[in-house]
């Protein structure tokens, strides 16, 4: 606590002071107020209706998944205090969750990320070795490697021209896919700024959508602007998994089939894949 000591103050000076701030005031009329920043507009809760449970392989640490042709397929890391897991990608059996594997990276040298298919050729990206893999969408023969600018290696989807990458921060990066080069980057805010952490991405119907690390939010991103639309909370879903299986861990994963206008999500060893409708 301050304690403040009382002065005498003469007359005089407590009059003179009096002007002096009226004075002031007069002339502050004729100032012109300064502009308020103006207030940005809150991001819209996106509903969501429940459709089916799949079966989930709960040795799946989920880093990629994408639908194509009647087949969900998913890409996998390997932590290395996790012996069960592996970095690989295939196609899932619905039936039992279980991946009918179709490459298969050598965990002691790198950790399998996000993939995307684009044409004929499937894109897998690596961890923190800055290096990606191109296999023949057929065949799974690899055919190709690439590398990239960013630090890391996160998520990665289509918008059917360009891929796009994330890498844990609020930017996401395009990539030619002739040339594996940068053609452009999107910062990515909402109301708050920066969105930092975005992960597993599939786009939708002209918008990205974003698992945010860490969290059971999906985010909406507008491709043009970078903002954030709309933000979907699986926290039931997530919250379903790990009553299941208690060593579930983050959600990621999120793929979409446009033919029956479902979306897939699940998350790093859930022993579910949850197909889910969205609204337009």
């Amino acid at each position: 606590m301050y304690y403040q000591r009382i002065i005498s103050i003469p007359v005089c000076i407590i009059l003179c002071c009096a002007f002096l701030i009226l004075g002031c005031g007069e002339e502050a009329e004729d100032e012109v107020p300064a502009e308020q920043p103006e207030a940005t507009e809150t991001v819209k809760d996106i509903s969501f209706s429940f459709i089916s449970a799949l079966p989930h392989d709960t040795t799946s640490f989920t880093e990629g998944l994408f639908y194509h042709n009647g087949a969900l397929y998913e890409s996998t890391g390997a932590p290395q205090d996790m012996p069960s897991t592996r970095s690989l990608f295939g196609i899932v059996d619905l039936k039992t969750g279980k991946i009918d594997v179709k490459a298969e990276l050598d965990k002691k040298i790198y950790f399998g990320e996000g993939i995307a298919l684009l044409g004929d050729k499937i894109y897998q990206l690596t961890y923190t070795t800055r290096k990606g893999f191109i296999y023949d969408a057929s065949s799974f023969r690899k055919i190709g490697e690439f590398t990239f600018p960013s630090r890391e290696g996160w998520g990665m989807t289509t918008d059917s021209i360009n891929l796009i990458m994330s890498d844990g921060t609020s930017t996401l990066t395009y990539l030619d896919p002739a040339t594996l080069a940068v053609k452009r980057t999107l910062q990515v805010t909402d109301e708050r700024g920066d969105v930092r952490y975005l992960n597993e991405l599939e786009y939708i119907r002209g918008y990205i959508y974003a698992n945010k690390y860490g969290t059971n939010i999906i985010c909406k991103i507008d491709p043009a602007t970078g903002k954030v639309v709309g933000r979907l909370d699986l926290s039931r879903l997530a919250s379903e998994a790990s009553a299941r299986y208690p060593a579930s861990l983050e959600m990621n994963g999120i793929a979409y089939d446009a033919a029956s206008d479902k979306v897939f999500v699940t998350g790093k060893m859930w022993p579910y894949i949850f197909t889910i409708s969205i609204p337009h």
